[in-house]
């Protein structure tokens, strides 16, 4: 297992603090904004995990490594007190340094976990509303509803199209589950449609 941490949560500790500090934490701001402007350069060419690696080990190395001097240079030369916020912010990059930069060394690690977050924001809502089932076999069955429902939107898929299309194929969908899973189902349904009816 690889541990990974997210620079945006590293920026985030700065960006509170840019009207008392406003040279320091631009400075931050702006270095952090330029790894991401190379991840997303790799992203918009195409390139594989291989080479948005090498691309990253290229073009954001350098930025990584002077934010890093940056960092130390404030509490060695006395520039920052270590025990103010910006200190406090400072101490976050520097003691997450190696999960922080992962994405320097391993193929297709992500920097930032935004997505996941994102994710994470829909359970929280869905135990939220959680506390308005009547019984458990309800509750049971909502986690089993929101589980569909977010397996499909993260395939690209419409969830209200996917589920109508349960409902109307379900005793096919207990036959076959395989054949109807939200990155299935459409194949199934075209074969269905392209198999003629049988001749009474």
């Amino acid at each position: 297992m690889i541990m990974a941490n997210c620079l945006t949560h590293g920026r985030r500790n700065f960006v509170p603090l840019c009207d008392d500090f406003p040279e320091k934490v631009n400075h931050v701001i702006l270095e952090i904004a330029k790894i991401y402007q190379h991840d997303e350069i790799a992203k918009n060419q195409g390139m594989s995990d291989e080479q948005r690696l090498f691309y990253h080990q290229e073009h954001s190395t350098p930025i990584i490594e002077g934010l890093k001097t940056w960092c130390a240079d404030q509490f060695e030369k006395k520039q920052v007190e270590p025990n103010s916020a910006l200190g406090g912010a400072i101490k976050y990059l520097q003691k997450r340094w190696t999960e922080l930069t992962v994405f320097l060394r391993v193929p297709g690690a992500p920097i930032s976990n935004d997505i996941v977050e994102r994710l994470i924001k829909r359970y929280v809502l869905h135990r939220k509303n959680s506390l308005f089932y009547k019984t458990l076999h309800g509750a049971a069955i909502g986690d089993i509803l929101m589980t569909l429902i977010h397996t499909a939107v993260r395939n690209g898929v419409n969830p209200f199209h996917y589920l109508t299309e349960l409902q109307r194929n379900k005793r096919a969908a207990k036959q076959s589950p395989a054949a109807w899973l939200p990155w299935t189902y459409q194949a199934t349904l075209a074969a269905q449609t392209a198999t003629p009816s049988p001749t009474p």
